[in-house]
């Protein structure tokens, strides 16, 4: 499978982006997010996971949301849960095969299924949005360190389980699952996004 590098994600992004405010947001926080990624990849018990895939799977991750936009600029938050599968779709149009479409699918919260979606009457079709993978799972992972809605700082571990706790007990031991697998991020020298307007996208911690 060929894998995009960086400059061909960004014109991706620089494609499909409605406004230069919205790209700079959404880029920025998916380079964040491979930033987060790759210093967890240093750690010698992930050797055996595609640094090249997840880097390929961080970069285009959030794609989706710029199809939230409106023409006058905001955003549809009541619907800002769709924007993975959103993503999957510009990455499905582009040509680009499933296993890098699922990045985009696949990432949100802690992973969304079916019972999710019918229990909580999201606006998604049925089905298992869920990490499979290592790749995919550190990808969906190393989101939940930085969010859109407050892009100059970052979230704690604790801070996330805490957020997550609001879904279920079940989803506080996924996350403590993925603690477990990757360990917590050093976000130290990581810069997020400085004087980016926040509260631009969904509060969605839940990324």
């Amino acid at each position: 499978m060929r894998i995009p590098g960086p400059e061909e994600i960004r014109a991706l992004h620089e494609k499909h982006a409605p406004t230069t405010e919205a790209f700079t947001l959404v880029h920025t926080h998916c380079e964040i997010v491979w930033s987060i990624a790759e210093r967890l990849l240093s750690a010698p018990h992930l050797a055996h996971v595609d640094a090249d895939l997840v880097r390929a799977g961080c970069l285009p991750h959030d794609i989706g949301v710029y199809r939230l936009y409106a023409e006058d600029g905001r955003l549809d938050h009541a619907n800002y849960v769709r924007h993975g599968l959103l993503g999957h779709e510009i990455l499905e149009a582009e040509g680009y095969p499933e296993a890098l479409r699922r990045f985009c699918s696949h990432h949100t919260g802690v992973g969304l299924t079916r019972q999710d979606i019918v229990n909580q009457g999201l606006p998604l079709p049925p089905g298992d949005y869920v990490a499979v993978t290592a790749e995919e799972r550190l990808v969906m992972y190393a989101d939940k360190f930085h969010t859109k809605s407050r892009p100059s700082v970052f979230l704690s571990p604790d801070e996330y389980a805490a957020h997550v706790g609001r879904f279920g007990a079940d989803k506080v031991r996924a996350f403590e699952a993925l603690r477990v697998e990757f360990s917590d991020p050093d976000l130290t020298g990581i810069m997020p996004v400085s004087g980016a307007k926040e509260g631009t996208t969904a509060a969605a911690v839940r990324a």
